[in-house]
């Protein structure tokens, strides 16, 4: 058998199972989504607070509205990504809240959600690239060891894991952004969403 049949092969197994992609991304998703809402729901005052101020917030216009449109959109999308209804057309304003997230809240930390010193990120310069480095977060990491080491049981205190500290930049709301643009064009998935379901029952390609 060719090597080009083998891989033909390869390509009709796992074709079997392609609804497990959209799955697994809109169970991740949905649960992040869910959170940032309610939390937005629970603390709603504050929200529009904050997407209207224009010193220490977003400084948005009809902060109200645009708190409403963002905190329906995230709890909404929440569930029909969970039971992958909708899955395209709710993909879209979620795709759009992590732009304005990137562009309003993290772009002005460079990449690095989480500092980190040995990441190439950590630059401001990568090649012909320019970033917002995370020197600013990562000389707060430093005190912070220095601190524990002289006052606390450093070895015990990260026996499980390295003291880290957030930068707060665009790296999770772009690999949200990313996998929100998978979802537009893979759809919910067979067999595991309501829209592979009701595409069957209307005749309406859901997936």
């Amino acid at each position: 058998m060719s090597l080009a049949n083998l891989y033909q092969k390869f390509l009709n197994t796992i074709r079997r199972v392609d609804f497990l992609a959209p799955l697994a991304l809109r169970l991740y998703l949905a649960p992040v989504f869910w959170v940032s809402g309610m939390n937005k729901v629970y603390g709603f005052q504050g929200t529009v607070a904050w997407f209207g101020n224009p010193d220490w917030g977003l400084g948005l216009p009809l902060p109200a509205l645009m708190a409403f449109l963002a905190t329906a959109t995230e709890v909404a999308g929440a569930l029909m990504l969970l039971f992958g209804f909708g899955t395209r057309l709710i993909s879209i304003p979620l795709l759009l809240t992590m732009l304005v997230a990137i562009v309003k809240v993290h772009w002005a930390n460079g990449w690095q959600a989480i500092a980190d010193p040995m990441s190439a990120f950590a630059s401001s310069h990568l090649g012909p690239f320019q970033f917002e480095d995370a020197s600013a977060a990562i000389d707060r990491l430093d005190k912070i060891r220095s601190l524990l080491k002289e006052h606390g049981n450093y070895s015990w205190l990260t026996g499980e894991g390295s003291v880290s500290i957030l930068n707060n930049g665009i790296e999770f709301a772009a690999t949200y952004l990313v996998m929100l643009l998978a979802l537009i064009y893979l759809g919910g998935g067979r067999f595991v969403s309501a829209d592979y379901w009701l595409g069957r029952r209307t005749g309406i390609v859901g997936t």
